[in-house]
């Protein structure tokens, strides 16, 4: 009898040591408010009174025969099967809370009403000496080259994936180095020597920082894993996604991890917060969303934004919708952009059944939610593409996702131009109202000025915004001039305005020709806020 208790007690240790070793493997949420915390804790409970009952009764399996065939069956006393129903019962009605058709108004207003705002007002104008010119992909690339320097390192990592992020005010990719294999892990277990920073706005510009280890890893192993410190860190009874890794200002890296809750059922994820992970020493600090330091960038998932937003345009008028009326949903792609200093995911939005044209665009706050609605037709980043590769056909280049920018209080799509091996080789602006006005240049600021010649040509494009222009008198400091194709451009500094580049067409004042540094000139132009102004009108008041 002794025998028999000690071999329950066995049987029921074994299974308990391979249940933890299966949440230490696959780091599992235990919270049974999550769909895979609920169905493990059903399983695992299922699993526990059958192997008990087994145990006690000694059998539990047997044999009917019907026609000659043979059918397994359970035998479990009903106490015990009530046991086992009631988790599963549980994982069904929440399966069932989580069903739009249950729950469509919660699809419908997760994400809020978003502020209606003006493009013009709203959104900072363009300044070419910080437009991101370089996108994930060329990030990689870079990256590589620059642990290319280093055969000896090469050879013990590989790269991460690169995020893009605000660093002490400057815009970067910052590119974490993994483990390249699981022996490499084994003689580096102190964590990988560093990390690459990349320019956004300089492909020239490209860091390789050892001054970290990179210990906690992404797929890594034993502890050394990120879920798995997370979770064993405080997140065992927490939803966690979306990590990504950032550096605070003196460029210390940490892993932002995502902390969720579910608002409808098993559905419907709400970001709460995040679990900060010191990528080097593993300490492991939880914030809610209000008490976030100043440099974490972002908490919002991307994919808990679109799917929102598509929660929001299917449901507009409830479930059964079926003529699509007033429809819409986020266009094919996204972009992470930064404005006044916060970072923010920026989607076209069009009309279900619709795949040219946008009908707006939407701008998320991805540490706070906010959601602002910027109600103008256009074309969706996909058109935009076409139409600059369209200019640049004979060449073969490929337009990168465009990037919406403020041009003269134009909504303006802009892209890099790359060639067959991903390196930028043009640019191209693209007008969101109207995608037949392209300008390309081999630099921002020629591309820059094919564009608002194709502006100044539409007649139904205002491009001063409302605003008055400005009348300025001013000393020379410097003047050059250059020839875009059949045209000549002026470039003037004025002694008084040191950190504006204004231009002016030669076709605007024959005394371009004759005005020297220290003369005094007159200019008008629309004071957009922009590095480079645009002059209408130019008057030597030195020559007389």
């Amino acid at each position: 009898m002794k025998k028999l208790k000690k071999s329950k007690i066995l049987s029921m240790l074994v299974t308990t040591l391979l249940v933890a070793l299966y949440v230490f493997v696959n780091s599992q949420n235990l919270n049974p408010l999550y769909g895979d915390g609920a169905i493990f804790w059903a399983v695992v409970l299922t699993l526990y009174v059958v192997e008990w009952c087994f145990l006690t009764l000694g059998e539990i399996f047997i044999s009917t025969a019907e026609e000659g065939v043979a059918f397994p069956r359970l035998k479990l006393p009903k106490a015990a099967l009530a046991i086992i129903a009631v988790p599963w019962i549980y994982v069904a009605v929440m399966t069932v809370i989580s069903l739009p058709i249950v729950s469509f108004e919660r699809y419908r207003s997760q994400l809020g009403d978003p502020v209606v705002k003006t493009f013009s007002s709203d959104m900072q104008a363009v300044d070419v000496s910080q437009l991101p010119i370089v996108d994930k992909n060329l990030a990689a690339k870079l990256a590589d080259k620059k642990l290319g320097e280093r055969p000896s390192l090469g050879s013990q990592v590989m790269l991460g994936e690169p995020t893009v992020q605000m660093v002490d005010g400057e815009l970067v990719w910052v590119v974490p180095l993994h483990h390249s294999g699981f022996f490499k892990w084994l003689t580096n277990m102190s964590g990988t020597p560093g990390y690459v920073v990349v320019s956004a706005t300089n492909v020239n510009d490209v860091e390789y920082v050892e001054d970290y280890k990179i210990k906690y890893q992404p797929g890594c192993y034993l502890l050394d894993d990120l879920l798995r410190h997370a979770r064993f860190n405080g997140g065992l009874f927490q939803g966690l996604t979306d990590y990504s890794f950032e550096l605070d200002d003196s460029g210390r890296p940490y892993w932002v991890i995502t902390t969720y809750k579910n608002t409808a059922g098993f559905a419907l994820p709400e970001a709460t917060g995040v679990l900060l992970v010191d990528a080097e020493t593993g300490e492991t600090v939880s914030y809610t969303i209000d008490q976030l330091p100043q440099w974490v960038d972002r908490v919002q998932p991307e994919d808990f934004i679109l799917n929102q937003i598509n929660n929001k345009g299917e449901y507009v008028h409830g479930v059964f919708n079926f003529a699509n009326k007033d429809k819409y949903e986020a266009s094919d792609g996204e972009i992470i952009v930064y404005n006044g200093g916060r970072c923010y995911l920026f989607t076209g939005l069009t009309s279900v059944g619709s795949d040219e044209s946008a009908i707006g665009f939407m701008m998320i706050d991805m540490v706070t939610k906010e959601p602002f609605l910027y109600q103008m037709a256009g074309a969706t980043e996909y058109a935009a593409q076409q139409s600059a590769e369209g200019k640049v056909q004979h060449l073969g280049y490929k337009a990168a996702f465009p990037l919406i920018i403020n041009v003269s209080g134009q909504p303006t799509y802009f892209m890099p131009l790359k060639d067959k091996e991903g390196l930028i080789k043009q640019y191209a602006m693209v007008s969101v109202t109207n995608y037949s006005i392209v300008g390309t240049g081999e630099t921002i600021s020629a591309a820059l000025s094919d564009y608002r010649r194709g502006l100044s040509g539409d007649s139904s494009i205002d491009l001063s915004g409302g605003m008055e222009e400005t009348q300025f008198t001013g000393t020379i400091s410097r003047i050059a001039s250059e020839v875009n194709g059949s045209e000549t451009v002026y470039k003037l500094i004025l002694e008084q305005k040191p950190g504006v580049i204004f231009t002016v067409q030669a076709s605007v004042s024959d005394q371009l020709a004759l005005t020297m540094p220290g003369d005094r000139v007159t200019v008008e132009y629309l004071d957009t806020g922009e590095t480079s102004l645009r002059c209408s009108s130019f008057r030597n008041t030195t020559i007389g």
